[in-house]
């Protein structure tokens, strides 16, 4: 299948300027780049083609060869051509996977070799209360500081790295591959660009040590599980004077003996005994700012909910507090004396004679398993 005309890939003119070049390929390539569109095949087809339109067209030569002589200037049919291409002229292909995968250059990386330090994650556990009202604490953290004795350099004192021979301090080096340019990090320096011959002794060369540091983070009220607390500048420390990263204080609550947490709002369960949901009365129950008391009337069934307003927490992005909601369990009496069984053997006789009054439920779910089975 024949090739299609490069000037008609990137969609512009023939006279085209070089900034024009440049502008229709990177819009091509980030509206087609596979990493955009997995599931289409299409897409990385037109990005290939977009990219062997580019190569030529932003290299002056290629592109005066190109216009005289077409496609033949690139497939090796007019005595080698330009088919082991020297990448796409000055071109910068971070740009385009910087706007792709949202950032520039991976940790502020590049010929010098400066890299942002890395981000930590620290899980803290903290109780319902503290949670609810917002506590201060100090944490102890493992990090990588600057080495003390080299600087951060990783050299020994007296001595300075030296720069890489391979990459020539860029850090990088360009691999051919046919007509295609690929460049990589250095094998010899790891990107750093420079090659250190006597490495300090406390950092091996590494440049940093680790380290335990103690902070203080304070906790607002109302933190939920899972919400991240961020301590700006307090993660590892860059490489070649880079800026250190962030800390992300992660929070879990521990479970409570009481209270189930549901976002602003408390769950518990509060078990009564038979004679106060029979005959009502009023309990007491416990809440995050002391007790409270309610009135249980009489004939309360179990799974009863009491809602007790404002006695639930106030979130961080509230502006108003939660509920508290009591689940009322009747509880069954147990160890029962001699006096007690004959008791409740002489009720369970009286209620018998007339169970449709005392217990519709009961005989409300009888009635549904008669229907069932009739």
């Amino acid at each position: 299948m024949s090739k299609k005309d490069y000037y008609e890939v990137l969609s512009i003119n023939r006279d085209a300027s070089e900034d024009e070049i440049k502008k229709s390929y990177r819009k091509l390539a980030m509206k087609h780049h596979p990493d955009r569109n997995p599931d289409n095949p299409k897409s990385e087809d037109h990005f290939k083609e977009a990219k062997e339109a580019y190569e030529v067209l932003s290299d002056t030569q290629k592109r005066a060869a190109y216009d005289q002589y077409g496609h033949a200037a690139t497939d090796g049919s007019m005595g080698g051509g330009f088919g082991a291409g020297q990448g796409a002229a000055g071109f910068d292909f971070s740009d385009i996977f910087g706007d792709i995968f949202g950032g520039g250059r991976a940790g502020g990386g590049g010929r010098s070799g400066v890299q942002r330090g890395a981000d930590l994650r620290y899980n803290l556990e903290i109780t319902l209360e503290q949670a609810a009202r917002g506590t201060e604490t100090k944490i102890r953290v493992p990090t990588m500081a600057e080495c003390e004795t080299c600087h951060g350099s990783g050299a020994k004192p007296g001595t300075s790295p030296s720069t890489c021979t391979t990459c020539a301090g860029h850090g990088q080096v360009r691999m051919q591959q046919g007509f295609f340019s690929i460049q990589q990090t250095c094998p010899r320096c790891h990107g750093s660009g420079k090659i250190i011959a006597s490495p300090c002794t406390p950092c091996h060369g590494v440049g940093r040590i680790k380290q335990h540091k103690t902070l203080s983070v304070k906790i607002p009220a109302g933190v939920d599980n899972d919400d991240r607390i961020r301590l700006s500048g307090e993660g590892e420390h860059g490489s070649n004077k880079g800026p250190a990263g962030d800390l992300y204080v992660v929070i879990h609550i521990s479970p409570h003996s009481v209270f189930q947490r549901d976002h602003n709002d408390l769950h518990c369960e509060m078990p009564i005994s038979f004679a106060i949901a029979a005959l009502g009365g009023e309990i007491e129950i416990p809440t995050l700012d002391g007790s409270a008391r309610i009135k249980i009337p009489a004939e309360t069934q179990s799974g009863k909910v009491f809602r007790l307003r404002g006695k639930g927490i106030k979130g961080v992005r509230s502006s108003t507090f939660g509920d508290l909601h009591c689940h009322v369990m009747i509880e069954t009496p147990a160890n029962l004396t001699d006096r007690q069984k004959e008791l409740l053997r002489e009720f369970e006789k009286i209620n018998e004679g007339d169970s449709a009054r005392h217990s519709p439920r009961a005989k409300s779910w009888m009635n549904k398993v008669k229907e069932f089975f009739g």
